[in-house]
C-alpha cells in the first residue's frame, strides 16, 4: 500500500513538473519578440506599428481562448488539452520561423497565443486533481516562480544564443524542445482515476453571474490599465527602447528587462503576505500601480542619466509592483461564490491579456507618429523621443488604473454585504 502511495505521489511530481515546464516555455515564446524585433522588420520591411500588432497578436488568442480553454480542461482533462496545446505552440514557432508570408506570420503568433492559454489552466487542473488541496495555494507559488523563471531565461540568456547563433536557428530549436514537451506530456501525464469530464451546461449561466458583477468588471479595467509595465514593456518593447535610448548592448538590456520577472519571482509571496497581515488588498494594489508610474516617470524623464545599477533596482521594483495581480485575484476570489472562481479567473486573464494587446498596439502607434523620417535600408529608425513619448502611456495608464481602484474601494465599502469590503 505503501508503494502504491509513493508511485503514485511520485507520480503526481512528474506530472506536475511537465505542465509546469509547458508553463516555463510559452514564456520564452511570449517575451521573444522582443529579442527580434529588428530582423523580422527588416525581413519583412514593416514598421513599429505593425510589429506591435504582431506583438499583439499572442495576447488577443491568450485572451479569447481563456475562458473555453478552461471548459475543455474541465471536460476532457489535462492530458489532451496540455498535448494539443504544446503541439500548437511548438509548430506555430517552427512556421514563423521559415515563413516569408506577413499574413502567416500573424497566424503563428496567434496560434502561440492561443496554445499558451492553456499553460498555467492546465498546471491547476493537475494540482487540483492529484494533489492534497490544503497544498494547493502553496503549489501554485511554486509554479509561479518555475514559469518566471522561463521569462527569466527566455531574455539574456536567449538573446546570448541568438547574437552567437543567429535567431531562426535558436527559435528551431524552442520549437523542438516544445515538441519534445507536447509528447512527454501525451505519454506520462494521466487524467486522475476519479476524473470524469462533464460538459459544463451552465456555463452561459456563469458568464452573465460575472458580467453583472460591477465590482469585478471595474476591477478588470483597472487590471487592463496596469498591465503596460509587465506585458507593454518587459514583454517586448523594453529592449529595444534600452538599446536605443540607454545605448546597452542587446544583451545586456536582456537582462535588466529579466529583472522585471525576476522581481516578480520574489515579489508574489511577498505582497501576498503583507495584503494578509494588514487586510489591504485595495490600497497595496493602488500603491503598486503609483509604485509603477513613478518608476516610469523617473526612467522616462532621466533617461540614459540614470546609472545601470539603478536601472537593477528599479526594474527588479517594477517586477515586484506588477504582482499587483495577485491582489486583484484575491480579491476577486473573495468577492465570488465558489463555484464561479476558476470561470471569474479566467476572465480576467483575458482582460488581463487584452491589455497587453492594447499596449504593444499603442505604443506602435504612437512610435510611428513621432518618427522623424529616419531609415536604415528600408528599416525605419526611431529615435529616444518617440519611445519616450509612446511608453508615456504606461505610467499615466497605472495612474488611472489605480485611481479606479480607490473608487471601487470606497464604493464597495458602501455596500455591507459585500464580502469584498473585508478586503
Amino acid at each position: 500500500m505503501t508503494r502504491e502511495f509513493n508511485q503514485q505521489r511520485a507520480l503526481a511530481w512528474l506530472m506536475w513538473l511537465l505542465t509546469t515546464s509547458f508553463f516555463a516555455y510559452q514564456f520564452i515564446l511570449r517575451i521573444s519578440p522582443g529579442l527580434i524585433i529588428n530582423d523580422i522588420m527588416k525581413k519583412f520591411n514593416i514598421d513599429a506599428g505593425e510589429y506591435g500588432n504582431l506583438s499583439a497578436m499572442y495576447y488577443y488568442g491568450y485572451a479569447a481562448m481563456q475562458i473555453p480553454i478552461a471548459v475543455l480542461i474541465d471536460k476532457y482533462g489535462p492530458k489532451i488539452i496540455g498535448f494539443i496545446a504544446a503541439f500548437v505552440c511548438a509548430t506555430a514557432c517552427i512556421i514563423f520561423i521559415y515563413s516569408d508570408s506577413w499574413y502567416l506570420l500573424l497566424i503563428c503568433r496567434l496560434l502561440i497565443g492561443i496554445g499558451s492559454a492553456a499553460g498555467f489552466l492546465n498546471v491547476s487542473k493537475v494540482i487540483s486533481l492529484w494533489f492534497d488541496p490544503k497544498f494547493y495555494g502553496r503549489m501554485v507559488g511554486i509554479t509561479f516562480s518555475l514559469g518566471l523563471a522561463g521569462a527569466v531565461y527566455g531574455g539574456k540568456p536567449i538573446s546570448s544564443l541568438i547574437s552567437t547563433f543567429g535567431w531562426n536557428t535558436v527559435l528551431l530549436y524552442v520549437g523542438i524542445a516544445g515538441l519534445a514537451i507536447s509528447l512527454l506530456i501525451l505519454l506520462l501525464v494521466k487524467n486522475n482515476p476519479y476524473f470524469i469530464g462533464v460538459e459544463d451546461a451552465h456555463l452561459l449561466d456563469k458568464m452573465k453571474k460575472i458580467c453583472s458583477n460591477w465590482h469585478l468588471i471595474t476591477l478588470g479595467v483597472a487590471n487592463f490599465l496596469m498591465v503596460g509595465a509587465l506585458e507593454g514593456f518587459a514583454d517586448v518593447w523594453g529592449v529595444p527602447y534600452l538599446v536605443t535610448v540607454f545605448s546597452y548592448t542587446k544583451s545586456d538590456a536582456a537582462f535588466v528587462i529579466s529583472l522585471v520577472f525576476i522581481g516578480m519571482i520574489f515579489g508574489g509571496p511577498l505582497i501576498a503576505y503583507i495584503a494578509e497581515k494588514t487586510n489591504s488588498h485595495y490600497m497595496l494594489t493602488v500603491f503598486c500601480g503609483i509604485g509603477i508610474a513613478a518608476i516610469f516617470f523617473v526612467m522616462l524623464l532621466l533617461q540614459n542619466k540614470i546609472p545601470m545599477a539603478a536601472m537593477y533596482i528599479m526594474m527588479f521594483m517594477v517586477g515586484v509592483f506588477c504582482c499587483y495581480q495577485v491582489l486583484v485575484f484575491t480579491i476577486v476570489s473573495a468577492s465570488l461564490d465558489a463555484y464561479l472562481i476558476s470561470i471569474a479567473i479566467a476572465f480576467m486573464n483575458s482582460v488581463n491579456m487584452l491589455g497587453g494587446s492594447f499596449f504593444h498596439t499603442t505604443i506602435g502607434r504612437i512610435m510611428n507618429y513621432f518618427w522623424q523620417g529616419k531609415l536604415e535600408g528600408t528599416l525605419k529608425i526611431y529615435n529616444a523621443d518617440g519611445y519616450n513619448y509612446s511608453l508615456m502611456v504606461i505610467p499615466i495608464s497605472a495612474v488611472i488604473g489605480a485611481f479606479i481602484v480607490i473608487i471601487v474601494r470606497l464604493a464597495s465599502s458602501m455596500s455591507s454585504n459585500n464580502r469584498i469590503n473585508e478586503l
